[in-house]
């Protein structure tokens, strides 16, 4: 390695790992706002807490790494620009790429090893985090039941099976026990058309036999050409070994894509049957995100070099606000892809990729011109 990009990597390095402490704190610090009381009312001893918050740190990164290396890198080109560094290296025969090609080597393995974390490290971490906080909960909430209180209960979930035509509503869950309390399942043919209903006061997932069975309750059937009911069986328990349904499938269904993990979303999107289902566009679209999120940090480095070193004549600020203006259209039109994406209006394949590759072909065009 040159002595220049020694220089240049390790000035932005001191920047780069400064950034990171101090957005990493910002978003704890957010974390602790907003859920640092439900912790302490679950009475969680501060080691639990301080366990909790090591679970959750990894989960940042995929945030932390692109923001930090655009600030790190308009900081210190902005710099090197302001101290006439630039005017120095150029002036001794250095182009722009000799100048900063040790950021270009920093924002790809940036990338890599983003790349590497949203594929084990974070999935990881978030679903540790999330069992650690419902633990919590759950302790609290049975310690606490008095009146007999489902522990860890959901209200209304809600939960189509695609594949094999099955589409559940539950008027209340307790995660804790497994047990669902107001049941109604539609039984629909390839058509879509419904041919019986289960109504049940209480249903219960069984791990053993990894299927459900349901208490006082009946099944009406209906005839698919009229939709008029046909019979009606009455049960006080009965076994359907063929719903398959895991209650913590039905809950991640529940959730907004971006709170869940690549392992989630995966297992979710395969238990569905569909990933093109309207349903499961959301899901696939955030998945396929995952995937494409660490070139981020390519297109960053891509975007600030062009501006930060501009003309010596024009404010450093100028370029640093270009950048800025750049980064945030960047995250506009990815919102506005995926959103595109989740709609239905274009593939959610392309509507992932599409953002990354027209900025970064934008970015590239003008590091030419800046060449």
């Amino acid at each position: 390695m040159r002595i220049v990009d020694r220089y240049v990597f390790v000035e932005w390095l001191k920047v780069f790992a400064a950034t990171v402490g101090v957005t990493l704190g910002i978003l704890i610090l957010n974390d602790m706002y907003n859920e640092l009381d439900d912790l302490l009312g679950f009475k969680a001893s501060a080691p639990r807490i301080c366990y909790y918050y090591w679970l959750l740190v990894p989960s940042f990164v995929p945030v932390i790494l692109p923001i930090s290396l655009l600030i790190s890198v308009v900081f210190i080109l902005g710099n090197f620009h302001k101290n006439n560094e630039i005017v120095a290296m150029r002036a001794s025969g250095m182009n722009v790429w000799q100048i900063t090609r040790s950021l270009w080597i920093a924002g790809f393995l940036l990338s890599c090893f983003l790349f590497w974390m949203n594929a084990s490290v974070v999935p990881t971490s978030k679903e540790n985090a999330a069992t650690l906080y419902n633990n919590l909960k759950f302790e609290s909430e049975r310690k606490s039941n008095k009146n007999g209180a489902l522990v860890g209960k959901i209200s209304l979930l809600c939960f189509k099976n695609e594949t094999d035509g099955r589409l559940w509503f539950i008027n209340k869950f307790s995660q804790a026990s497994k047990k669902a309390y107001g049941v109604e399942i539609h039984l629909m043919d390839k058509n879509g058309r419904e041919t019986s209903k289960i109504l049940a006061k209480e249903g219960v997932f069984d791990d053993l036999d990894m299927c459900w069975f349901f208490t006082n309750g009946q099944q009406i059937f209906f005839d698919a050409e009229t939709s008029s009911s046909v019979k009606a069986e009455v049960f006080d328990k009965k076994y359907y070994r063929e719903f398959k349904e895991d209650p913590q499938i039905m809950k991640l269904s529940m959730s907004r894509p971006k709170d869940l993990s690549l392992f989630e979303l995966k297992k979710l999107i395969l238990a569905s049957g569909d990933r093109d289902s309207e349903n499961m566009r959301p899901y696939t679209e955030q998945l396929v995100s995952l995937w494409v999120s660490p070139f981020a940090c390519i297109i960053v480095v891509a975007i600030a070099i062009p501006f930060s070193i501009s003309g010596v004549r024009t404010n450093p600020m100028v370029g640093v606000s270009k950048t800025a203006g750049l980064f945030f259209s960047y995250y506009l039109i990815d919102s506005l892809f995926s959103a595109m994406g989740s709609s239905g209006l274009m593939p959610v394949v392309l509507a992932a990729i599409l953002p990354n590759l027209l900025m970064l072909l934008l970015a590239l065009s003008m590091y030419r011109k800046a060449l």
